[in-house]
């Protein structure tokens, strides 16, 4: 029995030190953005009229799009926030829901589906845990016409 309580005990200590180390290593919140590195829209274009299925196509440069499932430095995924008129807060991961859209395979593109009217589209660059980075990888936002 104390063989076990030894067992667990270092278990705990040496997970405790694998999560201090990883806390030090990436930050109490976001992980820092490469610098030069940008994320932007390749379609639609600010202004396009487009059909109520819309495709859209994003782009980055500077950080390598991968699966939210892969935690490599400098790497992340896109979410497309539709219809919003500030960033999710910093300190959280980005919301999961009908204007926060996530791209955690790592997609580059997707078809949505929206009402007729004016809609704001607006790229959100995270990271593994869905935190936005330091400072956030965001694409200017634009605006599109949808008939």
């Amino acid at each position: 029995m104390r063989h076990a309580v030894f067992i667990v005990l270092g278990f705990a200590l040496t997970c405790g030190a694998a999560l201090a180390q990883t806390a030090t290593t990436s930050g109490p919140g976001r992980a820092k953005a490469p610098a030069g590195a940008r994320v932007f829209f390749v379609s639609p274009k600010n202004g396009a009229t487009v059909g109520q299925d819309v495709l859209v196509k994003f782009g980055a440069k500077g950080i390598v799009v991968a699966p939210a499932t892969d935690a490599t430095p400098n790497t992340g995924h896109h979410h497309l926030l539709i219809d919003q008129t500030e960033l999710p807060p910093g300190d959280a991961p980005i919301p999961n829901d009908a204007t926060h859209k996530h791209y955690g395979k790592g997609q580059t593109e997707d078809t949505i589906h929206l009402e007729p009217g004016d809609h704001t589209l607006q790229l959100d660059f995270a990271d593994a845990r869905h935190m936005q980075f330091d400072p956030p990888l965001v694409s200017r936002k634009i605006t599109i016409h949808v008939k």
